[in-house]
């Protein structure tokens, strides 16, 4: 710089700033710059001797370093800067100075901010080129058009690697981090592990996610038996080593959602969503994104664990599997768990469209209550559930009929596959044990043995792996132990040739979990819209896998008859049979249920509802209308003559049983509907004298 231009530069320093301090900001942009790029930390550290040059001493000068690995485009994180920034708006800063005007900020918001604190507060800023004053408008114009510039070469250079990464990523040569089960070669080849126990743990995942259809299941199996996970870290104090850990769910669903192990390169899975991201927190804003919006997918780049078919259902199972609230509002099956409700996730409100709950009492029920939390109003439905299971069982067992599924071969190798897979696990895990014992053995036999200190370490080492390989033999033992595989006889094989005769029978048999039996309807039921349409009449409506639909009207039971359609023609009916001379309730009962009436509980017409319909209405047999009358066909009752007597009924039955009226006074009515006495004056008076006289007695 000549001394004309230090000179004018010089000019715009004051006694008023010299008051003040002098602040030399340091920064880098990234951890490999500062590591490197030495000359440049130096270089800016320089500035304090210019500040002293224009007059500030040594100990008026601040140097700000604690930014360094550290980008400019945002102050968030820069606490350095936000000191700084602290300082110039307490007027104690007179000069900033900065190599350049990227090294203070990338970014027009934070460079403007500043600009406008040093206006106010009277603070100059100073770069490799000169001296500014944002007072002066010739200055302060420089100093935006530097801002401006700044921001958009980290825009251009932002650009320019972002298009580099991804022409990489269009060629195939960009290499991303591999999961636990591929290794990349020198070469750059990408093959699977060549340890087979971690080819063997990492398809045992996929083989029993794709037979028990949830995450949750296979981690529980993975637990009972003792199955830990390979996992390769990257980073941290184990970076590099193949550690084997307990498995989580985490872990598990990590493996499941990677597309590597498909064999498929896919980059920007997770992508940063600046609506999300916070100040101070740099791993927050990342979210996962569905596949069509991944930035890129290749298939057949990696050596495949399992196929891309099998890898999209396995997606698809998983989103059925979630229980978040937004997978609810898209009506999502969920996985299929052991409650006796066979429709657990199939059934859907005929009402608002909600997936139905379940409620387990003495029956459980299907029940939807959304309009009642969303806008207060009732319940929906609630529906029996062992009436709808049935229609809705009957029709898929109906669907069968014609496919004749054969799944012999699942039922007698699914079992012997999974004991052979759990075996190749425990002697794969066995034979590493015994390795890692023979190698610490070695390494203690190889060392010097007046070097005590390695020694001592070592023979620790070759102790903890005798430990672990002693643990492991009891356990295997202890799985050898087991009972054996179950085998089907002949006569077992014989009845599973035919699937769709003999399942009916192998479903009522309690041999099939309702785990299993839920599994087997979703195979070719995708829903079940249930709506009622009276008390006792509710539509199910089974909308199966091809998009066609069934609809069924099931009764399911209610709690009193008057709630049974046709109640009113049943009584009716009852009114017609009662005059034309069915008496007998049982008999009415009969005749009502062949014509296809039904009771509040029952397929047809109980004998216990014709009496109380029949009482209620006041329809009488013969026996109770001649009891209760006083005369009947010109003959008196023992009502009727208790009456006349001026008595009570149980002392003219005394009479009867005495024998004091004479039998020729007397009618036996047939069928039990009592006796008859003539109405003759001289009985009447003979029977009023002895009632007398056994009074007066």
């Amino acid at each position: 710089m000549n001394n004309q231009y230090h000179t004018a530069s010089s000019n715009k320093v004051t006694i008023r700033h010299l008051e003040r301090l002098a602040y030399v900001y340091v920064r880098q942009s990234s951890p490999q710059q500062v590591e490197r790029n030495r000359e440049s930390h130096l270089y800016q550290c320089q500035l304090s001797q210019r500040a002293q040059e224009l007059g500030w001493s040594a100990d008026r000068i601040r140097v700000i370093d604690t930014d360094q690995g550290l980008s400019g485009r945002g102050s968030q994180y820069r606490d350095g800067f936000q000191e700084l920034v602290t300082e110039v708006s307490l007027g104690h800063v007179g000069i900033i100075f900065g190599y350049e005007v990227s090294r203070l900020a990338r970014s027009n918001r934070d460079w403007y901010h500043l600009l406008d604190l040093a206006s106010v507060f009277g603070a100059l800023i100073a770069d490799a080129d000169g001296i500014y004053d944002p007072r002066q408008y010739n200055d302060r114009l420089l100093l935006g058009l530097k801002g401006t510039m700044s921001e958009a070469e980290l825009h251009l250079l932002k650009m320019r690697l972002e298009a580099g990464r991804m022409n990489q990523v269009r060629r195939g040569a960009y290499q991303q981090p591999l999961p636990t089960g591929l290794v990349r070669l020198p070469d750059g080849t990408v093959v699977k592990d060549p340890d087979q126990q971690i080819q063997h743990v990492i398809g045992l995942i996929f083989t029993k996610f794709s037979e028990l259809g949830s995450c949750r299941q296979v981690l529980r199996y993975l637990k009972n038996e003792g199955i830990l996970l390979p996992r390769h870290h990257c980073a941290g104090r184990n970076a590099g080593e193949l550690l084997w850990k307990i498995p989580t769910d985490s872990t598990l669903q990590s493996i499941l959602h990677n597309p590597a192990y498909a064999g498929a390169f896919a980059y920007g899975r997770r992508q940063m969503d600046p609506a999300l991201r916070q100040p101070q927190r740099r791993g927050v804003g990342r979210t996962h994104r569905v596949m069509d919006e991944w930035l890129h997918l290749q298939h057949d780049v990696y050596p495949a664990y399992i196929s891309w078919e099998r890898f999209l259902a396995n997606q698809e199972k998983l989103r059925e599997n979630s229980t978040l609230l937004m997978r609810k509002k898209e009506n999502r099956r969920g996985p299929a768990r052991e409650g006796s409700a066979l429709l657990q996730g199939l059934a859907a409100c005929g009402l608002c469209g909600a997936r139905m709950a379940v409620c387990y009492k003495k029956s459980h029920r299907y029940r939807c209550d959304n309009l009642e939390r969303r806008v207060l109003g009732g319940v929906c439905a609630s529906l029996h559930g062992p009436s709808l299971e049935e229609a809705v069982v009957k029709a898929f067992f109906e669907a069968l009929r014609p496919a004749q599924l054969d799944a012999l071969e699942a039922v007698l190798n699914q079992q012997s596959t999974e004991r052979a897979l759990v075996e190749k696990h425990w002697q794969n895990q066995l034979r590493r044990a015994e390795y890692e014992a023979r190698l610490a053995q070695r390494q203690y036999d190889a060392v010097d043995p007046d070097n005590r200190l390695v020694a001592v370490e070592l023979e620790k080492r070759w102790e903890e792996k005798l430990q672990t390989l002693r643990e492991i033999q009891e356990q295997y033992a202890r799985h050898q132990r087991r009972a054996p595989v179950p085998t089907l006889t002949p006569e077992q094989r014989a009845q599973f040739q035919n699937l769709s005769e003999n399942l009916p029978a192998l479903w009522n048999s309690g041999a099939v979990s309702p785990a299993q039996q839920k599994e087997l309807l979703r195979t070719l039921i995708s829903r079940v819209i249930m709506k009622r349409l009276a008390p006792d009449q509710v539509e199910a409506r089974i909308v199966w896998v091809s998009g066609h639909y069934t609809i069924l009207l099931t009764r399911p039971p209610v709690f009193c008859d008057r709630d049974v359609s046709g109640y009113e023609e049943m009584v009716e009916r009852i009114h017609e049979l009662w005059q034309s001379g069915v008496t007998d309730d049982i008999e009415l009962a009969a005749r009502l249920s062949d014509e296809g009436y039904h009771s509040a509980r029952s397929e047809g017409v109980s004998s216990k509802s014709v009496m109380k319909i029949r009482l209620k209405n006041k329809w009488y047999s013969t026996y109770h209308q001649s009891r209760n009358a006083e005369t009947v066909r010109g003959y008196l009752t023992v009502s009727g003559l208790a009456t006349k007597l001026g008595v009570k009924r149980g002392r003219i039955y005394r009479h009867l049983s005495t024998g004091l009226i004479e039998p020729s006074y007397l009618i036996r009515r047939p069928q039990g509907e009592g006796w008859l006495i003539k109405d003759d004056p001289a009985l009447l008076a003979t029977l009023q004298k002895q009632m007398n006289a056994n009074l007066h007695t």
